[in-house]
């Protein structure tokens, strides 16, 4: 049996997934919670928010986002694509920094306007 805390909604349910009995999942107040612990254990995704560098000295990084979720297991290898990213100047929220991250179809994506 395992417990997670659902991050669905701000009600944070308690959630007690029994893997022995096909993942079924108690303590949720609404089916969110339910496709929550399940997908949670199954098959785990995350978007992944981090930074780039920028070639300003005014803007010296960019804040990035995947615009998608991605699995969990490719958490640390997207994260190391981003080491080598160098942006120029202008960059527009929603330009495309890392194209199709592990074969997932996810894509970094700016989330700031910099103009410098």
């Amino acid at each position: 049996m395992k417990t997670l805390i659902c991050i669905v909604c701000p009600r944070g349910c308690h959630l007690n997934i029994d893997e022995e009995n096909d993942y079924k999942v108690t303590g949720h107040h609404c089916e969110k919670g339910e496709t929550y612990g399940r997908n949670e254990l199954l098959h785990p995704v995350r978007v992944v928010t981090s930074t780039v560098k920028v070639n300003s000295d005014i803007h010296p990084r960019c804040p990035v986002k995947t615009d998608q979720s991605i699995p969990k297991d490719d958490v640390f290898h997207a994260m190391k694509l981003l080491d080598s990213v160098l942006l120029t100047p202008p960059i527009r929220r929603g330009d495309i920094v890392v194209e199709n991250i592990a074969d997932s179809g996810a894509h970094f994506v700016a989330t700031r306007d910099l103009d410098t």
